[in-house]
């Protein structure tokens, strides 16, 4: 094919970057957010502290009761015994599939991290490279893995847990790394 100027457009070429302009801006768009759903993980160690100071004050207002009257307080220790069982289940993390992918300069980052994950007990099913905007290491999960997202983002030292989007599988975890972990 010619142009009024008589050159030859390289046609198979010209659609092949369309297509990859396309696609770029698809991940653009789904990788970009308002960064509301983002959720600041705690670490392990921090938690357990905040929990204890809970506990502690929790204790404390239960003594004071305890004060007043005798059935009060057996009141009160039978409504926190109640609370404190009802827990959610244990994350199983052999039963959760992990995704890690890198989107960073380190090369073998994604597969390091795999192992890493696999040491403590997620089910990764695949490494590889991504390619988009992410602004830090991020861990994203369908709306049923929350807790479980929460969990390997501790495991992993990552503070960043998002809502996955598409093109994102809606059956596991996915771990998009921009740097070495710490």
């Amino acid at each position: 094919m010619r142009d009024s100027r008589g050159a030859v457009l390289p046609t198979p070429v010209l659609l092949l970057s369309l297509v990859a302009l396309v696609m770029a801006g698809v991940a653009w768009v789904t990788t970009t957010g308002s960064g509301s759903d983002e959720e600041d993980i705690t670490p392990a160690a921090a938690g357990a502290s905040s929990s204890a100071t809970a506990s502690g004050t929790a204790k404390a207002k239960a003594s004071s009761s305890a004060d007043a009257s005798d059935d009060a307080s057996a009141s009160a220790t039978e409504s926190a015994t109640a609370t404190a069982t009802k827990t959610a289940k244990p994350v199983k993390r052999g039963q959760v599939y992990v995704e890690v992918y890198n989107n960073s300069s380190i090369s073998g980052l994604a597969s390091d991290v795999a192992a890493k994950a696999t040491a403590v007990g997620w089910n990764v099913v695949g490494a590889d490279n991504w390619y988009g905007s992410i602004p830090s290491n991020t861990v994203y999960y369908p709306a049923r893995l929350k807790r479980a997202a929460k969990l390997l983002a501790r495991d992993l030292g990552i503070s960043r847990v998002v809502p996955a989007s598409d093109p994102m599988k809606m059956d596991r975890l996915t771990v998009i790394l921009t740097g070495a972990l710490s």
